[in-house]
């Protein structure tokens, strides 16, 4: 089988890394993939991950068996839909299914008809009703951009004044609105489920770390590092989810005739009142996937083939390698403001002594010397697998500290709670 993963970052680097595992999987090619992608797969060039025609270009060109789409903005744009009518399997929902990440404001409507638990909202296209909404609610107050927003376009606050000024930087946007939701307490946890349109099948769960400082502090990123498995969250915690969230949203969205094939990531809060759904994404997080496969053994290549075929009832249970993972992100300098490009990156030869550690490349590229270069905001995703989360920690950031990138910054935090058993569900 010869697969297509569309994408560029550490989630699709995570993705071919497992890919070249699978014994069914003959050859992998990554448009336009990384300089860490290079050195697996064929990396092919693609300027725009959305332009439909040149990723179908490359799909027949190589006569690939599954597409699998990695970042959210071409499946919102519809990239799946050109695959799958000229007859080539997709991992990746369409582009009317993929409005469960696009408009926040259709997620929480098909939340509704499903009779998923998640918090109250408010969807706002005026200032006026921003003020009611954020009366009606109280403190602290959340407000989403309805739209993309590369998982940058929330603010949770106590300061009204802040909240009010992102909420007017949304609506100033073309066609912008907002949505404002009751805030959600309790711990967070990351599900991914993967879907044939009918089927739904759990992978495990993991925990990101959205805020750039450690203690959960700043403002929001891509996120700066992840963990899996979760030690402290209930037992059947996935089954769970899947019967109360994951299966009545599959059977909602094939009922409207639009069925959803790919993966449904579930954002969601373990609160005092039970588990609620903070929001839906259409495809694998970032940086979450980098943990979640790092223990992953069921092959990648054939279970998403199945996904993508309607075949997911062949698989009864995943296979999951007993060991923890630890992700952390090396991010660049003035992340996530505006980041600073083109220093050199070294020492990632060194991180290969480190037991179970390797990296994931996010934003990075060669210079006109050859040189390895920063390219964007999170350059790097450092893992590192261990018997328990604390060794696994400690290798990941054994490895973090032989990286060498000018100006970098990373969370000294990841996972340490839950290695120190301090997390609880009430």
């Amino acid at each position: 089988m010869k697969v297509l993963v569309v994408g560029s970052g550490a989630r699709e680097h995570a993705i071919v890394r497992s890919l070249v595992k699978d014994q069914v999987v003959d050859a992998v090619i990554a448009a336009p993939g990384n300089p860490g992608i290079d050195g697996l797969a064929l990396s092919e060039p693609l300027a725009d991950v959305t332009d439909s025609a040149e990723v179908l270009a490359i799909a027949q060109r190589h006569g690939v068996d599954l597409v699998i789409i990695g970042p959210e903005a071409p499946l919102v744009a519809g990239v799946a839909d050109v695959l799958r009518d000229s007859g080539i399997d997709v991992f990746g929902p369409s582009a009317e299914a993929a409005r469960l990440e696009g408009s926040k404001a259709f997620a929480k409507d098909v939340m509704s008809a499903a009779d998923v638990p998640t918090g109250l909202a408010h969807v706002c296209t005026t200032i006026e009703q921003v003020i009611d909404a954020m009366d009606a609610l109280g403190a602290p107050h959340v407000i989403k951009e309805d739209g993309l927003a590369a998982g940058k376009g929330v603010v949770v606050t106590d300061d009204r004044d802040a909240a009010l000024a992102h909420a007017e930087a949304c609506l100033a946007k073309e066609g912008g609105s907002v949505v404002v939701e009751e805030f959600l307490d309790g711990p967070e946890i990351s599900l991914f489920v993967l879907s044939d349109g009918v089927t739904v099948l759990p992978l495990s769960p993991a925990q990101d770390f959205k805020r750039v400082g450690d203690d959960d502090a700043g403002p929001n990123t891509g996120g700066m590092g992840a963990y899996s498995p979760l030690g402290w969250a209930p037992e059947g915690l996935a089954s769970d989810l899947v019967a109360r969230v994951a299966q009545p949203t599959i059977d909602e969205m094939r009922r409207r005739g639009t069925p959803f094939v790919g993966v449904l990531f579930i954002g969601l809060a373990m609160t005092s009142r039970g588990p609620r759904v903070i929001e839906f994404n259409a495809r694998f997080g970032d940086p979450e996937t980098q943990v979640v496969l790092a223990r992953l053994l069921t092959p990648l290549g054939g279970l998403l083939k199945a996904a993508a075929t309607g075949r997911l009832d062949d698989y009864d249970r995943l296979r999951w390698a007993d060991d923890h993972a630890v992700t952390v992100v090396v991010a660049s300098h003035n992340y996530p403001g505006t980041p600073r490009t083109g220093d050199p990156i070294a020492g990632l030869e060194e991180v290969e002594g480190v037991p179970t550690a390797y990296v994931l490349h996010a934003g990075t590229t060669l210079d006109g010397d050859g040189r390895l270069v920063s390219s964007g905001g999170r350059v790097l995703s450092v893992v590192a697998t261990g018997a328990d989360l604390s060794q696994a920690r400690e290798r990941a950031y054994a490895a973090v500290e032989l990286v060498e990138l000018d100006g970098s910054h990373h969370r000294s935090d990841i996972a340490l709670k839950a290695s120190r058993d301090e997390i609880r569900v009430t």
